[in-house]
């Protein structure tokens, strides 16, 4: 699909305002936490936004690359409720005040939106000279798929980055926070607050997910643009959800397994899709809507499987359990 200028420079710009408001309202008035009533409002707003970006796209470039663009949508969203777990930790490891985490989050998930950008640009380059990528993208996906259910029970493990270990070594910061302050001034010496080294965690270990979610949504489709605008819209949409979910994250606990599968899923098709391309006969090309259903409908049922098991367990657990009068009787 051929974009003009004019409508990435909408669309960057349609983002960057709204993106704009939200950073306003987060800075408006006193800090305070984020409600479940305005986490469910936000979280609703960016899937629209992203419903009307689909039709539109639907209405002026026709189905197919509208179906590429919400099964992109759909396939990062999934991705990114993993990153949730990993966000959890590092907030708990900073110690960061729940009025300040929206902020965080935001200015976090921006920095990661503008890396995100470049590893894109840089990806639809190569893929564009070098067809042999669709088969290390391919591979890679499958290994991490693999990775996932390996690692199935396993207390989650967060290594700093280099990017974090230099900001912490170079930038002259303060022990502890100051408000919302990312910057102060201590004895005439300007110096950062843990706030800012947060932001830093959000943003480079987000960019580390996109080994896996840029790849993944590389082997939906290639239209630079649609990569760009799937991976801005889940991405935007990530803070509020990270407040609504709130335990259910604790209760998903087949979401490995889900994301294992469409990771493979995709790796699969993308190097079906290359040794097609390739003149190989017996290599089907696997239709975009194929790829929809198989996503929507692994994340339904690993959904429904994991609360179900939440459930059984917790009836389970209280059936064993005795009451005190009980024993003692």
């Amino acid at each position: 699909m051929i974009v003009p200028v004019w409508a990435w420079l909408a669309v960057i710009g349609g983002l960057l305002v709204v993106l704009a408001f939200d950073l306003w309202i987060v800075d408006r008035g006193e800090p305070r936490e984020f409600s479940l009533k305005q986490a469910g409002f936000w979280v609703s707003f960016y899937v629209t936004l992203a419903v009307i970006f689909g039709i539109v796209l639907w209405i002026s470039a026709g189905p197919t690359s509208a179906g590429q663009f919400f099964a992109g949508y759909i396939t990062e969203y999934s991705l990114s409720v993993d990153n949730l777990f990993v966000f959890y930790i590092i907030m708990t490891r900073f110690a960061v005040p729940r009025i300040y985490q929206h902020k965080v989050l935001l200015i976090g998930i921006l920095m990661a939106l503008v890396m995100r950008s470049i590893f894109i640009a840089v990806g639809a380059a190569a893929l564009a000279n070098f067809g042999w990528l669709f088969y290390v993208f391919g591979l890679f996906l499958i290994y991490t798929a693999v990775q996932l259910i390996r690692q199935f029970g396993q207390e989650e493990d967060l290594p700093e980055n280099a990017v974090l270990r230099w900001a912490r070594r170079v930038l002259p910061h303060t022990d502890d926070y100051v408000g919302s302050r990312v910057v102060v001034k201590v004895n005439g010496r300007r110096m950062v607050t843990p706030l800012l080294i947060v932001m830093i965690a959000i943003g480079t270990t987000d960019l580390l997910f996109a080994l896996d979610s840029i790849p993944a949504i590389f082997g939906l489709t290639t239209d630079a643009f649609i990569v760009f605008t799937a991976n801005a819209f889940a991405l935007m949409g990530l803070r509020q959800l990270y407040f609504l979910l709130g335990g259910l994250l604790q209760r998903l606990v087949y979401l490995s397994f889900g994301l294992a599968f469409i990771l493979g899923f995709i790796g699969v098709k993308l190097i079906l899709e290359a040794l097609h391309s390739s003149g190989v006969s017996w290599a089907p090309e696997v239709p975009i809507w194929v790829s929809l259903s198989v996503i929507v409908v692994t994340m339904a049922v690993t959904t429904a499987i994991s609360l179900a098991k939440v459930r059984r367990d917790a009836r389970a657990s209280k059936e064993n359990t005795t009451p005190a009068s009980v024993e003692q009787g």
